[in-house]
């Protein structure tokens, strides 16, 4: 279970986001969609532990993330910026390594079967650092044809990816939460999913004033205007 509570993000002097909560159980899944600069990224990198909340909480299975260090990160599938892939090796040489260090090994034709769903046959073998940056970008998302985790979190995968690939992505999403799993992802594109789930972080604030940020938390706080996010609509399996 994810429990999100009450979080803020600032950034200088713009407020991105205030008081955002949600809370996904088994099988529960959730689309975060948003203008450039409404805090998409920055949210994920919350979820994930990058980032401490400026106000608010992250709870996996009724405890803060923070206290949780590695027992946490052994459940989670980060798919984000950057990619996380060694350029001397071949896309099927990351994804077997990848699997190895987080000690979830797997057959070579496992991999091979995920670079296909992905559109990668033709590359699989391929140095990482011949590739264009989109077919980097699908060497990082075949993780999700291999991953045994809990929780996913996916920052924008459907770009650079045809309709074929697109759809393996979700379907791949679909499997993972009818096996019990949980998915936070944002896009900018339409994920055609089994069920309709999306919501909208609202455009970022204009900058605060001094006199503003005083009131609320002192000279050098920041701003916890009366800014929510719309309400939320969840994916169940």
């Amino acid at each position: 279970m994810l429990e999100v509570s009450n979080l803020d993000c600032v950034h200088g002097e713009r407020r991105l986001f205030h008081d955002v909560s949600f809370l996904l159980r088994s099988g529960e899944g959730l689309l975060i969609t948003g203008e450039n600069g409404s805090g998409k990224t920055s949210l994920l990198r919350m979820l994930v532990g990058l980032t401490p909340p400026f106000i608010g909480t992250i709870n996996w299975k009724t405890r803060l993330i923070k206290h949780l260090g590695a027992e946490y990160r052994r459940e989670l599938l980060y798919c984000g910026h950057p990619l996380g892939l060694k350029d001397s090796l071949s896309a099927t040489e990351n994804l077997q390594s990848i699997a190895s260090l987080v000690n979830e090994p797997v057959e070579l034709s496992v991999v091979q079967d995920a670079l296909e769903h992905i559109g990668l046959q033709g590359s699989a073998h391929m140095p990482v650092r011949a590739l264009s940056q989109g077919q980097k970008r699908r060497v990082s998302l075949a993780r999700l044809f291999l991953s045994r985790r809990t929780l996913w979190v996916l920052d924008e995968p459907l770009t650079a990816l045809d309709t074929k690939a697109s759809q393996h992505v979700a379907q791949a999403v679909d499997r993972h939460l009818d096996d019990g799993g949980i998915a936070v992802i944002t896009t900018h594109q339409d994920m055609a999913l089994a069920s309709p789930l999306q919501t909208e972080l609202p455009a970022p604030s204009w900058p605060l004033s001094p006199n503003y940020f005083r009131y609320n938390f002192g000279a050098y706080g920041a701003c916890c205007g009366n800014w929510a996010v719309g309400s939320l609509c969840y994916l169940a399996a």
